[in-house]
């Protein structure tokens, strides 16, 4: 039986969810990257975004963000914390328009993680360590869920989204999650997919 310690979570309020047509079919993770104001991080501004309490007049970027309700499971700040928004059984509104292999409203069967960041600054190495445990106790928790079938928000909304962006070092995160699945003694399911 493949084991994997859950990593620490923090359960952040939030009520920017619902209920997912189908709890069972959670096969998709989604990395985003977000911060605010834009490239300003360690402000608690993100949490407050996620649990619908951001004074609009803190900032002149937030004006834009008045009456938003968006959310997503989980956020890794650039220490590694790890903060929870949105139980991953229920339906986080991190997506929007969104299509994977052919399949639209990903926010349906998906799981959303958000980095602090933005797409030309570089993460950190808590980040990456802290979502490649993340990500590896979601795929052991979750029978739908493979390293393949982790992607970018780009990925899935092409030309509306860049994130997590070019700073995100996909090789250098599948190494971890590999490193991490090993130990767990994971054996992934065999297909014809390797998108």
């Amino acid at each position: 039986m493949v084991k994997v310690t859950a990593p620490e979570i923090v359960v952040r309020p939030c009520s920017h969810f619902d209920d997912r047509p189908d709890p069972s079919d959670i096969s998709l993770l989604v990395i985003h990257n977000i911060s605010l104001p834009p490239a300003t991080f360690n402000t608690p501004y993100i949490d407050d975004f996620f649990a619908g309490r951001l004074n609009c007049q803190a900032h002149p970027y937030f004006a834009g963000l008045a009456g938003v309700r968006v959310s997503a499971h989980c956020v890794i700040y650039r220490d590694g914390r790890i903060w929870q928004y949105v139980p991953f059984v229920q339906r986080a509104w991190h997506a929007g328009l969104s299509l994977f292999n052919g399949r639209d409203k990903c926010n349906d069967f998906s799981i959303g993680i958000e980095l602090e960041g933005v797409d030309d600054v570089p993460f950190t190495e808590s980040q990456y360590q802290a979502l490649s445990s993340v990500c590896a106790w979601l795929i052991c928790q979750f029978p739908g869920l493979t390293p393949e079938r982790i992607v970018g928000h780009s990925d899935i909304a092409p030309g509306r989204k860049t994130d997590p962006g070019p700073a995100f070092n996909w090789t250098y995160f599948h190494q971890l999650l590999a490193q991490q699945l090993i130990a767990a003694g994971y054996n992934p399911p065999v297909t014809g997919d390797t998108a």
